[in-house]
């Protein structure tokens, strides 16, 4: 018998722009796709400082993960990815800000491009619950 898995919808992030869903529920476990930093109202980026960007995309995943039944007090595992390594230590205080006392495994990756254009995404994995 296998593990039954559930696809997540919440209207409070962005639609998929792609053959993806915001997240797939295996068991207890949450694995949500990458979200950039897209007003879920608009479709359109949201424009200011890398801290602005950072909240956008955390609201967005906060939104899924709500979802899904878990929560950004329940992330085990982020990734990140920058297009400019520079934003690094503001990306980095808005990301403690958000996460608090939760220190979910991190990796933080420089990449060429994003979708959209989009300066930051982050995908995380999580417990429900």
């Amino acid at each position: 018998m296998g593990m039954d898995l559930r696809t997540v919808h919440s209207d409070g992030a962005p639609n998929a722009i792609g053959p993806y869903s915001q997240a797939v529920v295996a068991g207890d476990i949450v694995f949500c796709s990458g979200q950039i930093p897209l007003d879920p109202a608009t479709g359109e980026l949201v424009t200011g400082d890398i801290a602005a960007l950072t909240a956008r995309v955390l609201d967005n995943l906060e939104a899924v993960l709500t979802a899904a039944g878990s929560s950004l007090a329940r992330v085990v595992r982020t990734n990140v990815y920058l297009i400019d390594m520079s934003d690094f230590a503001a990306f980095n205080t808005a990301y403690a800000a958000r996460f608090g006392d939760a220190r979910p495994a991190r990796s933080t990756i420089a990449v060429a491009a994003l979708p959209r254009g989009a300066r930051i995404e982050i995908d995380c994995i999580a417990i429900r619950g």
